[in-house]
């Protein structure tokens, strides 16, 4: 018998290599570059370090013999796998092939994806999946299913353990959707991004409401009205840096602590201009991101979740090299009043940050729960104690900056003293109370003003007269639940100089299996 040479077998390698290499050939490669979108591979380059990716399982095949598909050749079953570096780090990654039958899931590509899933969870590092996916392979019937609810499973295992991030650059429908929905950060492409339980032509066969798809779901209603999408991206180059900008913050497991960067941001540095940032009038609005970006290390706030509730504020910084993640009152927007998507918004971005071990700084202005039968209706008591529950199961050293209002329940749930704060921090013109002076003058003072002969005169008075006994950081402070009241240009000081301290924080809660929160 005559054994074929090494080099028959290299070429015949190759030659299976260049065959899978090529997708689903020049014609839909040409079609996804006509539709603004990069092939899976391509995609991998731009997230990885040049040169480090390798592809795993690039021979795998489907073995299913339904509807003609033992015919049919599918280069690498339509998703390419594999790890690499992101920024000098391990990470793993995914990347649906629509070149290859429109990158439609069945039995062997989930499996590809499920095995890339459990080496990331056993090494301890980031997995990203970039969805672009026509949905489950039909002809595959239930392994495509089976597919689904295999890598929904891992998901939630490695909630909490690795960071999760998932990229939607094309469509993403019907059972596909919710993969992303288990994991961190969901990152969208504006324009070719689509992302939907169901379908613009099912609602109208349906319901009879007319939708486009865009508006359905798009990048901007996932970000500014669903809250399911935490970046909206104009372009793939622009979606990718993110991601590894993103990366740069976090840890690559719940085990490990986010990277120390050198700093040449002055720790003791004061900034004058804060005592006139937050106009001491309670009434007025600022931009707390103003605040944000003048204490932490210059160009380091990375915000998440930017167009979503836009009423609170939330991102990754650095206070001298070290990550935290930060929740700020927007007074721009609502008054900074908490309601139903901030509480959401909050609750979600500190579990996130207690998960992997990142210090948390709260910013506080805010004037209470937003009012009204929408509110309540809508079922903010139990969205609400979610940011509650958060921030009280949270053990990651906890910072808190109380800037103006702290009003009532709000200041509870602001990360107060009594949820767990290691360290209250305020400025003098912070107003820690029940509520605001007005308010409290109109139920305390009722007779007075309502029997004085100038009511108007009264209740101005009486207002004062509330505002200099409450309305101020000093009783809170004299009870012990403000443990420092500073000078507004000694925040950034004072805040490196707390997390310092807590930095060997360690804290034990009672043993149990999970608790219940208030989903």
């Amino acid at each position: 018998m005559e054994y074929p040479t090494i080099e028959k077998l290299i070429e015949q390698l190759e030659k299976k290599q260049a065959v899978v290499a090529a997708g689903g050939g020049a014609d839909s490669v040409k079609k996804q570059h006509d539709s603004g979108k990069l092939t899976a591979r391509e995609r991998l380059e731009k997230l990885f370090d040049a040169g480090t990716f390798t592809e795993l399982d690039m021979l795998v095949e489907h073995r299913c013999s339904n509807f003609d598909m033992a015919t049919k050749h599918v280069p690498a079953d339509g998703v390419v796998t594999g790890y690499g570096q992101i920024n000098e780090r391990l990470a793993y990654a995914f990347a649906q092939d629509f070149t290859v039958i429109g990158g439609s899931l069945g039995e062997m590509h989930a499996k590809k994806i499920c095995k890339l899933q459990d080496l990331a969870l056993k090494m301890g590092a980031p997995v990203i999946g970039i969805n672009d996916s026509g949905g489950a392979r039909i002809q595959e019937g239930i392994d495509s299913l089976f597919g689904y609810g295999e890598i929904f499973f891992r998901n939630t295992n490695a909630s909490g353990v690795i960071p999760q991030i998932s990229v939607i650059a094309g469509p993403c429908a019907g059972g596909a959707v919710y993969s992303p929905a288990l994991t961190d950060f969901v990152f969208m492409e504006k324009g070719s991004a689509r992302m939907f339980i169901t379908g613009p032509e099912v609602i109208k066969a349906v319901t009879g409401e007319d939708v486009s798809a865009e508006a359905l779901g798009g990048a901007m209603a996932h970000n500014a009205t669903s809250g399911v999408a935490h970046f909206a991206c104009d372009s793939e180059d622009e979606l990718f840096a993110k991601i590894r900008e993103l990366l740069s913050y976090l840890p690559q497991n719940n085990m490990d602590e986010p990277m120390i960067v050198e700093s040449d941001d002055p720790a003791d540095r004061a900034d004058d201009t804060l005592a006139q940032m937050v106009p001491t009038n309670p009434n007025k609005p600022y931009d707390v991101r103003d605040v944000i970006r003048s204490v932490v290390d210059v160009g380091t706030f990375f915000e998440t979740h930017q167009h979503y509730a836009q009423n609170i504020v939330v991102g990754f910084a650095r206070l001298q090299g070290h990550v935290i993640g930060i929740i700020a009152n927007q007074a721009n927007v609502m008054a900074g009043c908490l309601d139903i998507n901030a509480s959401d918004k909050g609750a979600r971005f500190v579990r996130f940050c207690d998960a992997f071990n990142i210090p948390l700084l709260t910013i506080v202005d805010t004037p209470g729960y937003l009012p009204g039968t929408a509110q309540e209706h809508g079922g903010v008591i139990r969205h609400g104690a979610k940011l509650l529950y958060a921030y009280s199961e949270a053990t990651v050293p906890k910072v808190t900056l109380i800037v103006r209002k702290a009003y009532g329940g709000a200041y509870i749930a602001m990360c107060s003293r009594h949820l767990g704060a290691d360290m209250v921090i305020a400025w003098p013109q912070a107003e820690i109370a029940v509520m605001g002076a007005e308010g409290a003058a109109n139920i305390i003072f009722r007779k007075e003003i309502s029997s004085a002969e100038d009511k108007n005169a009264k209740r101005q008075e009486k207002i004062e007269e509330y505002r200099d006994k409450f309305s101020n950081p000093y009783q809170a402070a004299q009870r012990g639940y403000v443990d420092q009241v500073i000078h507004p240009k000694m925040t950034r000081p004072t805040l490196i100089s707390a997390f310092a301290m807590a930095s060997a924080k360690r804290e034990r809660r009672p043993q149990k299996k999970h608790g219940n929160i208030p989903l």
